[in-house]
């Protein structure tokens, strides 16, 4: 019997199938991850893919919790922050329970939510979750803590809050909840965009232990593999080397913004390491001409802004060849 299931989300980052099919080098300017990231030795002895992962990853939550001040059993890790996001829908959602979502945003959240049988309501107040991109993708929109301690205030104690802070690393960590107890709050994070690492697929979050042991259930056996693992174990040591890749983004993305601007585009501010940019006609027509130039931009219609795109902030070099081909593509 065929089950009706929704369509898979839309993400940028298709450099590597774009390689694939063209056998050409291809700038990817639709994945957003730092373009400068923190260099450190790391390793994965042969001898450990002898073994299984120890399921519980007790030295790595131990690590993870010592890295934000938290206790190990608020700790909980995944496959990617998509995987988390699954779980974590597939515990508190299920039962044809309510949802909010703030559009546009990531789309993996109502994907998720749907898979698990919810539904949308149109308010925040009667939803069991209500999810929040911070910083917002693809708008780069930064809401401070303050803020997100007003709506975590306003969930409860009828719901809960669901805080997605994949960029924050990347832009403000200041402004992270990261450090916020509460039985009301998830906190997800990644490791994937703040190292540029999307090939080793590492997520984790933050929460009441007994939600998270709720997840820790659901999640499959085994989800972070032994060299996501090993490679973990460094990064969370090298969190404050952060700092400079900020820095640089900060001075990329102004840069970057100047030039967009002067050739007749309209950038949204932005916090993080991409701009939402608004090209003055239909998105796709344009990403497909990049695509023959070599260049991949997100098109952001799946996010319901047909006519925007969203802009990777990558070095001088690729930014610079990035403004020529969009200079020959607009005027």
């Amino acid at each position: 019997m065929a089950v009706d299931l929704p369509k898979r989300a839309v993400h940028g980052g298709t450099g590597k199938r774009q390689q694939e099919k063209t056998n050409k080098m291809v700038l990817d300017f639709s994945a957003s991850v730092n373009p400068f990231p923190p260099q450190f030795d790391w390793e994965c002895k042969l001898s450990c893919l002898s073994y299984y992962p120890d399921n519980d990853y007790t030295q790595l939550k131990v690590q993870i919790a010592r890295t934000f001040h938290r206790d190990a059993d608020e700790c909980c890790v995944g496959n990617g922050s998509i995987e988390l996001i699954r779980v974590f829908c597939s515990v508190m959602l299920s039962g044809r329970k309510r949802y909010s979502i703030e559009t546009p945003t990531f789309g993996e959240y109502e994907l998720s939510a749907q898979l698990a049988g919810a539904t949308r309501s149109q308010s925040p107040h009667d939803a069991a979750v209500s999810f929040i991109c911070n910083p917002n993708n693809p708008t780069g929109h930064l809401r401070t803590k303050n803020e997100m301690l007003t709506l975590l205030s306003a969930k409860a104690p009828a719901g809960m809050l669901f805080v997605d802070e994949a960029f924050i690393e990347l832009a403000a960590p200041r402004e992270s909840l990261v450090d916020v107890r509460d039985d009301h709050l998830f906190v997800l994070r990644s490791l994937t965009k703040s190292f540029a690492v999307p090939g080793l697929r590492f997520g984790y979050g933050f929460g009441d232990p007994a939600l998270i042991e709720k997840i820790e259930v659901a999640r499959p056996p085994w989800s972070v593999n032994a060299y996501a693992e090993a490679f973990a174990m460094q990064a969370f040591r090298h969190m404050d080397a952060l700092a400079k890749s900020r820095e640089l983004i900060r001075h990329e993305r102004e840069w970057l913004f100047v030039r967009l601007s002067a050739i007749g585009l309209r950038c949204h501010p932005s916090s993080v390491n991409y701009l939402l940019v608004e090209i003055g006609r239909a998105a796709t027509p344009l990403t497909l001409q990049l695509e023959r130039l070599g260049i991949l931009v997100r098109d952001c219609t799946s996010f319901g802004l047909p006519d925007c795109i969203r802009i990777a902030v990558r070095t001088r070099e690729e930014n610079t060849i990035l403004i020529e081909a969009l200079t020959s593509c607009v005027q």
